[in-house]
């Protein structure tokens, strides 16, 4: 099956949304993006995710990150389905989903882009879209992918923990570490020497011992 590996360019597609049509390079500009499928519209698990990002898009619209989602229905029912899910965060039902959704009502982006679970179906026997989360950077560059199963939400506060990583790490010669949240310390990246690490980095880092007796993980604060 076909699909998208880190590194790669995501395709220019073009597509149907609740927006219009758009061009996907062109909806992106210079900004990053985060493109989120789903199975299909009105379904309970995809109602409470869309839900959520759309309570936090302030948040990705802070971190110059578009958003934009995907399901296997038409336009027509992505519009009524937003209605829900305006309505499950409890606001008016008049407010627009602040991110648009494109129609994959034939699955072919869902193909191009590996998003088909083969394990869930509807009930005609087609496979699923499965709940994949894109990042891409500015340059349209895949960052990150993670694909999760039909029946498991993803959790959006760690998609921006996340993307302040890849942001970070885009623009800084440091990697952050396990369960790293912004403020907290950075890693020095491996490749760089001692003397070009005190060079980066003026203010100094630490270095933890260990039995190997390499100085290979070193701390520093931005």
């Amino acid at each position: 099956m076909p699909g998208i590996l880190l590194g790669d360019v995501l395709p220019n597609f073009e597509a149907d949304t609740t927006i219009g049509k758009i061009h996907f390079h062109e909806f992106l500009g210079n900004s990053w993006g985060i493109l989120f499928s789903h199975p299909r519209d009105f379904t309970p698990v995809c109602t409470t995710e869309l839900a959520r990002a759309a309570k936090l898009s302030d948040e990705f619209k802070k971190r110059d990150v578009k958003m934009i989602a995907l399901s296997i229905d038409s336009v027509e029912d992505h519009r009524k389905w937003s209605e829900d899910i305006m309505a499950f965060n409890q606001e008016k039902t008049c407010s627009p989903l602040p991110y648009p959704i494109i129609a994959d009502d034939k699955r072919e982006l869902a193909v191009l882009l590996g998003m088909l679970d083969p394990d869930e179906r509807d009930k005609d026997g087609m496979p699923l879209t499965a709940r994949c989360v894109f990042i891409v950077g500015p340059d349209k560059r895949l960052k990150l992918s993670v694909l999760y199963p039909a029946t498991t939400g993803r959790n959006f506060d760690e998609i921006l923990r996340v993307i302040d990583s890849l942001q970070l790490t885009a623009t800084k010669k440091v990697a952050t570490p396990v369960d790293w949240k912004p403020g907290q310390e950075v890693m020095v990246i491996p490749s760089l020497s001692e003397e070009e690490a005190k060079k980066l980095f003026p203010a100094g880092f630490t270095t933890k011992d260990v039995p190997s007796g390499k100085k290979y993980i070193r701390y520093t604060k931005l």
